[in-house]
C-alpha cells in the first residue's frame, strides 16, 4: 500500500516526468555535476509486511547527515531496488530528497532492463529531485551484453535524460562487468560524468582513470575495501556501505588520502578491512 503522504508528494512530479516529451536532446547535457566525495548507499527499511518504512528510512537520514558526506546514493544494491514496484522507487528517492540535507547530492539508480525503461525511469527521477542517475548494467541477457550493446544502451540514456548520468558496474550482483573500452568510449559523451566500479579490481580502476585522463570524468570506489587504493590510482572518491555503519571513520580515510598522510590512511584502512567484510556478508 502507498503511504498517502508520500504519494501526495510525488504524484505531481512523478505525473509531468512520465507525460515530459523524452524524445527531445537531454536539458542535463553538457551541464557537469562534480561527484566526488564520499557516499553511503543508504537501506531501504521494511516493514514486518514487507512495505516500505519511510519512517525508518527518514530516521536514518537525519543520522547519516550528521557526516561530511558528499551525498547519498538511493537504490543501489543496498536499496534492494529489485524488491520494489516501480512507484516504490520513486517514492523512496522523493522521501530522500525531503528527508537530506539541501547541500547534498542524491545520486539515484534508475537502472532497468530494457533502454526504454531506463530512459523513463530516469527522468521520473530527476522529476523526484534525484541530481544524478547511476545507471547498473542490465544483464538479463548479459551473453548479448557486448560493448556495442552498452555503448548503444547508455549513450540513448544520456541523450535523453536531464541529469547527469554515472555509470554503475557491480559484477558480483549481474555477472557482468562493464568493459573498460565501454567506458572509455562513453566518458567522451558530454552527459555521462563517471562510474561507480564495485568490481574491486584495483587494476581496472587506475587503467580507467588513466584511459579517462582527458575527459571530464570521474571515477568512485564501490567500497570502502580498496577506498585508499583506488584513491592512491586517481579515484575521487566512494560508494561505500561501510559508511553507514562508520561513516566518520570512512570519511576520515578520505581526509587522509586527499591531503597525502599514506601512512595512517595505511593503518585505517587496515583497521576497516574487516569490519567492511562483515558488511558485505551482510548484503
Amino acid at each position: 500500500m502507498l503511504s498517502p503522504r508520500v504519494w501526495s508528494s510525488v504524484w505531481p512530479r512523478l505525473s509531468r516526468g512520465l507525460t515530459r516529451n523524452v524524445g527531445s536532446r537531454a536539458s542535463g547535457e553538457g551541464r557537469k555535476v562534480d561527484i566526488s566525495g564520499i557516499y553511503p548507499p543508504v537501506t531501504t527499511p521494511f516493514t514486518a509486511t514487507a512495505e516500505v518504512n519511510y519512517g525508518k528510512l527518514e530516521e536514518n537520514l537525519h543520522k547519516l547527515g550528521t557526516f561530511p558526506f558528499k551525498g547519498f546514493v538511493v537504490q543501489g544494491s543496498n536499496g534492494e531496488f529489485p524488491f520494489l514496484t516501480s512507484i516504490e522507487r520513486l517514492e523512496v528517492v522523493s522521501c530522500v530528497r525531503q528527508a537530506m540535507p539541501k547541500d547534498k547530492l542524491l545520486l539515484a539508480g534508475s537502472g532497468c532492463e530494457s533502454t526504454q525503461a531506463t530512459v523513463e525511469m530516469t527522468v521520473s527521477m530527476a522529476q523526484v529531485g534525484a541530481d544524478a542517475a547511476m545507471v547498473v548494467t542490465p544483464c538479463y541477457y548479459r551473453g548479448r551484453m557486448s560493448s556495442a550493446a552498452l555503448i548503444h544502451h547508455y549513450t540513448k540514456v544520456a541523450d535523453l535524460s536531464p541529469i547527469p548520468v554515472v555509470l554503475y558496474s557491480v559484477p558480483a550482483n549481474t555477472g557482468l562487468d562493464l568493459p573498460v573500452d565501454a567506458v572509455v568510449t562513453l566518458s567522451q559523451h558530454p552527459n555521462i560524468v563517471g562510474i561507480k566500479d564495485s568490481g574491486g579490481d584495483v587494476t581496472r580502476i587506475g587503467l580507467i582513470v588513466h584511459k579517462t585522463r582527458r575527459q571530464d570524468f570521474q571515477v568512485l570506489a564501490g567500497s570502502a575495501g580498496f577506498l585508499l587504493a583506488s584513491y592512491a590510482l586517481g579515484a575521487v572518491g566512494g560508494v561505500c556501505a561501510l559508511a553507514n555503519v562508520l561513516g566518520a571513520q570512512v570519511c576520515q580515510l578520505e581526509r587522509l588520502c586527499l591531503t597525502g598522510q599514506w601512512e595512517d590512511a595505511q593503518k585505517l584502512q587496515h583497521r576497516l578491512i574487516e569490519p567492511n567484510t562483515a558488511v558485505l556478508l551482510l548484503r
